[in-house]
């Protein structure tokens, strides 16, 4: 009571007082002498200036009032603040058992799935004629040797076979850029791409016959944009007259283990748009022949980009030959979870070792190699089987159109119809204008000679991948794209992939872990800009501000989006390429991290403004500083320092890239310690504050507090550096040292012990358990390490060649450890000799208190050919069974087998694998890509790091020696099965799907910068009028560029939303929000407060295709794992 009549009495003065003000300015208004002069009203022209000074004067004083108030405003909340009044009401208590209970806002949440909702990941699947999971049981991988085919068998025929039916034979031009590899992408621009699409324009144009294929639209783009009219014309007219396709059409031809399904979605938008914009052309086919392995997301995706056709070609040799036994080498790639055939794509996987010209005109490498005419004697090239290729002339054209077509009929006898693909081409060819004569002038003698020779039943011809595909639909009289007669259908992926005897690529799986993570973490940023951005342009149009915002921002988000799918090219983000050229990726990623944080920070400052009409941008005056900093491309963010004073708050806007309400702790740094925070509405929050450690032993300050933060929203909050209050708690620390002369250093006033270590050796060892579940669960985590092979090869970027198991990490010192305990978490930090682990527990109600946060990092540089791994060791009986995920999107059941080697048990683990019995569920979830296995039952281990010296003789010509500090962020989930169904193909829970979300899209703490004027008033901005259903993802809220303005977007938007198929039998606590699922609607219409929906359209997943618009107020429907995409228009 006596603290409500303060807040009464200091409520009603601060009101006296701003009466009172005013009425001083109005009577200092009303005495003035200029003003008494004219009381009728008529003022003289030399009277109006001193009125417009009396106004401003005016202005200035209630611009003073204003900053009067506020500081009288401050200093009531701190009177209020001396009883301490949480959201709650209560103060921060510490209960019998010792743990912390904390005030909260106590805010009723409630979960709701509905059962239907349920039955998508207990339904039976659809039956496939080949499982991968199945072909791997039953392989042997045994590598006889196949005769001339090494790795496959001897291949005959009858010569009357085509009598009836000619063999159809598309030998299809190529060449493979790689966007960085050797040489850096614009060196590789310079050095020789450039010269392939000027050799292309004038040797297509020469014959309407020659085709030729492109895939990498990077490339393509920074040749266009240096083109001249003329030239743009002559190149538009062969892709649009069919001489030239455009296959895939991403920016990058992608990598599919290590990439997140966001990166692949908007890779495949940026070329898909550059092409639509430039050229007006939409891919057809996909070709995919370089990436080290493929994953089953990539057909999903681009089969929702409405592609036909698709090809792909590194695969084990093991299970090549397996299909072509089969004939099974063309087929219907489905997704394991479609009950139906809705995400059937129809797939041809190349037979051979490589996709260069020995290893595609058929089964004889000698023999092929003679009609690689870039070989001929005399060039740079020339074939390792000792036959040189022959020119094509009068003499011979007879024996050489014959020897080469018993290779085509070959070929063609390992697959179901009588029309065979012969991909002409390897990396930068047709650089060189003797190059396009030596081969299509060969070529073309062989193929007349063979179509004038009926004899012979063969037509030849140049061909692009589409026209290969439609004649395979046409010779099976099926429409383009559907499934042939008794063609299989296919399920699972293809990992890990192995090109030779035990050569496993499993290594790239982790190569260079502090570039996949600086992936994510800009991949997080590009997608919070590009939904901030999307938002704010569509409030100023709303408010007619359009104007005055800088929506020149979009030229950051286009330079973001194309340095991102650059990255996702199968030589950047698997760590395979030279050390200059990683250079380069890395400070193209850095550059375009800081260009979005101007993004985000920009949008947000316009978002967070209470007055609209106070909006003011200035390019070199920042409103908001950023969340943290960069050095250099390859050093790890440092967090900006808040700096509080006695003269009033600072102010900090959080933004939550989620799209759900968050209940969470977040920490910033201060130069205090003494911190008070307050809400928007001035509520006190409970403050943790603890040490920030500088080194092991050296530590300043930082200020942790729990929020509750608005869905893809802002917040408010204001810092202030004043005396201590109840709800401002310090965190206990303890550090154990290791005895060796070492002291700690404390920052008055936070508490530190410490205590010498004894010299037993340390594990980590936890036994997990929710609170409300009696069941523990024995997790200890080891640090083990692999070393290399002693023979010749030797593992290197790509390959994982271990000498035998892991050996467990053993120290000299015993580790120094800190444990922290405080109200809002407490962590254990142990400091080893190349890497430190930290296991942080958070006391929060909600997803971030259901899991523990697991941070390793690691420095190996002083290493030599060893691999660092962190196995967790449980109790969980999961036998020969583990799950690990494709790109984020899906997960895919794994099967320790022990007739592989242990190198091909490793699996790309992008986000998250899982281990399970009839009882628990343990997860590991990643902020970045490493490789991942489960070697025994109970167990799931993680590769962190790999420092190797030499070469492993797949291109590279370098170990792997740039190592740097890498954090590897982790979250460890455990979940009780409430049914005991273990489930086929798995899917995530819907709290592990949450925990994935909030681990991946870290909360962005931005200060206020101070201003002298100080700060106008600011409020939260929650875009969403209600929850979106828990089991829904925005993938993306993207601004679509302007048709004629590259630089601006254009009034529309694509919205990308993923519907999660969920696993309901795992118990399931409150997630801290209202959760609640819709059996797959969603209202769109009303969805974006404060703005109106002028347009929704159902477009394909690379915007290309466009359905008929539904009316505003439809609800969109989407079923489980589905991604659909939509065109809105908001303002």
């Amino acid at each position: 009571m006596k603290l409500k009549k303060q807040v009464t009495v200091c409520g009603g003065a601060i009101f006296c007082v701003a009466v009172f003000s005013l009425y001083l300015m109005l009577d200092r208004v009303q005495h003035d002498p200029a003003r008494r002069q004219n009381g009728g009203g008529n003022f003289p022209r030399s009277q109006i200036s001193v009125l417009q000074n009396r106004i401003e004067q005016l202005e200035q004083l209630l611009e003073e009032n204003h900053q009067i108030i506020s500081h009288i405003k401050d200093s009531v909340l701190e009177l209020t603040d001396t009883g301490a009044v949480s959201p709650s009401g209560q103060l921060p208590f510490r209960s019998a058992n010792g743990s912390w209970v904390l005030p909260f806002d106590g805010r009723p949440t409630f979960l709701s799935v509905k059962p239907q909702d349920c039955q998508f990941a207990q339904g039976r699947r659809g039956q496939t004629d080949l499982q991968m999971l199945d072909v791997y049981s039953l392989l042997k991988f045994d590598n006889v040797d196949g005769g001339v085919w090494k790795q496959g068998f001897e291949i005959t025929y009858e010569p009357g076979e085509w009598d009836n039916d000619p063999l159809q034979v598309f030998v299809v031009p190529h060449s493979h850029n790689d966007p960085g590899w050797i040489k850096t992408f614009d060196k590789y621009y310079t050095d020789q791409t450039q010269h392939i699409f000027n050799n292309m324009l004038v040797k297509l144009t020469e014959d309407p016959r020659r085709k030729f294929i492109w895939s990498e639209i990077s490339f393509f783009a920074k040749w266009w944009e240096s083109a001249d009219m003329h030239k743009q014309e002559a190149m538009r007219k062969l892709i649009l007259g069919g001489q030239l396709e455009m296959v895939t059409g991403g920016w990058v031809m992608s990598d599919e283990a290590n990439v997140h399904y966001f990166a692949m979605i908007d890779q495949l938008i940026e070329g898909h748009q550059w092409l639509e914009k430039n050229v007006g052309v939409t891919p057809r086919s996909g070709w995919a022949v370089d990436p080290f392995g493929h994953s089953a997301t990539m057909p999903y995706l681009l089969k929702r980009a409405n592609l036909t056709s698709m090809l792909i070609q590194r695969v084990h040799y093991s299970i090549k030959k397996h299909f072509a036994s089969s004939r099974s080498l063309e087929f219907m790639w489905r997704q394991a979870w479609d009950q139906k055939s809705s995400t059937d794509i129809f797939c041809h996987m190349m037979p051979f070792y490589s996709y260069d010209v020995p290893h595609t005109c058929g089964p004889d490498p000698k023999i092929c190699c003679q009609f690689d005419f870039k070989r001929l004697p005399g060039g740079r090239v020339n074939c390792p089987w000792k036959v040189p290729p022959r020119a094509v002339v009068e003499a011979n054209v007879a024996e050489r159109a014959h020897l080469l077509l018993d290779q085509y009929r070959k070929k063609s006898k390992l697959f179901r119809s009588k029309v065979v693909l012969v991909p002409l081409g390897d990396d930068f060819r047709y650089d060189k204008a003797l190059e396009w004569d030596q081969q299509y002038l060969n070529y073309q003698r062989l193929f007349d000679y063979m179509n004038s020779h009926p004899e012979m039943h063969v037509q030849a011809q140049f061909g692009t991948l589409t026209d290969y595909f439609t004649a395979v639909y046409k010779a099976n009289n099926v429409p383009q794209g559907a499934r042939p007669p008794d063609y299989p259908v296919l399920s699972g992926d293809f990992f890990a992939y192995a090109d030779r005897e035990d050569h496993y690529w499993s290594g790239y799986y982790t190569s260079r872990p502090f570039y996949k993570s600086m992936d994510r973490v800009l991949e997080s940023h590009l997608r919070g800009a590009e939904i901030l951005f999307s938002l704010a342009v569509a409030h100023a149009r709303h408010t007619g501000m359009e104007g005055r915002y800088p929506t020149s921002d979009y030229t950051l988000l286009t330079d973001a989006r194309r340095a991102v799918a650059l990255f996702q090219h199968h030589d950047a983000i698997t760590g395979t390429a030279k050390e200059n050229v990683v250079i380069d990726y890395g400070n193209r990623l850095l550059h375009s991290l800081q260009g979005l944080k101007r993004v985000i920070i920009n949008a947000a400052h316009f978002l967070v403004m209470k007055n609209k009409d106070v909006y003011r941008f200035y390019q070199t005056e920042p409103f908001l500083e950023t969340d943290d900093r960069r050095a250099t491309q390859d050093s790890l963010p440092q967090r900006t320092l808040i700096e509080l004073d006695q003269s009033g708050p600072r102010y900090l806007v959080l933004f939550n890239p989620v799209e759900q309400d968050r209940l969470c702790v977040v920490t910033v740094l201060v130069n205090s310690a003494r911190v008070r925070v307050l809400t928007e509405d001035g509520q006190t929050l409970p403050v943790q504050l603890s040490a920030q450690w500088s080194s092991a032993s050296q530590m300043s300050a930082e200020a942790s507090f729990m929020v509750r933060l608005p869905a893809l929203g802002l917040a408010v909050f204001h810092l202030y550096d004043s005396a201590d209050t109840p709800m401002t708690l310090r965190s206990e620390t303890l550090l154990r040292l290791s005895g060796r002369g070492q002291t700690a250093h404390a920052v008055d006033p936070l508490p530190l012990r410490s205590q010498t270590a004894d010299p037993q050796p340390f594990y980590i060892a936890t036994h997990i358990r929710r609170k409300d579940d009696p069941q523990e669960l024995k997790v200890q985590i080891q640090f083990v390490t692999y070393g290399t092979r002693s023979s010749k090869d030797k593992s290197g970027a790509y390959l994982f060649l271990p000498d035998g198991k892991a050996k467990v990490s053993y120290q000299k010192e015993p580790p120094v450890v800190r444990v922290v305990e405080g109200p809002l978490f407490s962590e254990v930090v142990s400091l080893y000799q190349h890497f430190q682990q930290t296991i942080c527990i958070h006391n929060v109600p909600g997803v971030d208190g259901l899991s523990l946060d697991v941070t390793t990092m690691v420095d190996i540089r002083e290493q030599s050919n060893k691999e660092l791994a962190m196995r967790l060791v449980t109790d969980i009986q999961s036998d020969d069974t583990f799950y690990t995920d494709l790109n984020g999107f899906q997960m895919q059941p794994r099967r320790r087998l022990l007739k592989l080697p242990l190198q091909a048990n490793f699996y790309p683990m992008p986000s998250q694998a899982y281990i399970q019995d009839s009882q628990h569920r343990l997860t590991l979830h990643s902020a970045q890509a490493l490789g991942a296995t489960s070697l025994e039952s109970g167990q799931l281990e993680v590769i962190l790091d790999r420092r190797l010296m030499q070469d492993d003789n797949r291109g590279l010509g370098q170990g792997l020696k740039d190592n740097k500090k890498t954090a590897n962020r982790f979250r460890l989930l455990l979940e009780s099965r409430s049914t005991g169904n273990k489930g086929g193909t798995g899917f995530p829970s819907l709290l592990s799907h949450l925990t994935s979300a909030t681990l991946n899209h870290e909360v962005l703490a931005l200060p206020v910068l101070p201003k002298k004027r100080g700060i106008p008033p600011l409020h939260t901005f929650a875009p969403l009028t209600g929850a979106l259903p828990c089991d829904f993802h925005v993938i993306n809220l993207r601004s679509i560029q302007h048709q004629q303005d590259t630089h601006s977007p254009s009034p529309y938007t694509a919205l990308i939303l993923h519907r999660k198929g969920l696993d309901c039998g795992l118990e399931t606590p409150n997630p801290g929000f209202n959760c609640t699922t819709t059996e797959g609607q969603l209202g769109l219409s009303s969805l974006f407060r404060n703005l109106d929906l002028q347009l929704l359209q159902p477009v394909s997943l690379s915007l290309m295709y466009s359905s008929p618009p539904m009316a505003n107020d439809s609800s969109v429907s989407l079923e489980p794992m589905e991604i659909s995409a939509f065109r809105l228009k908001l303002r």
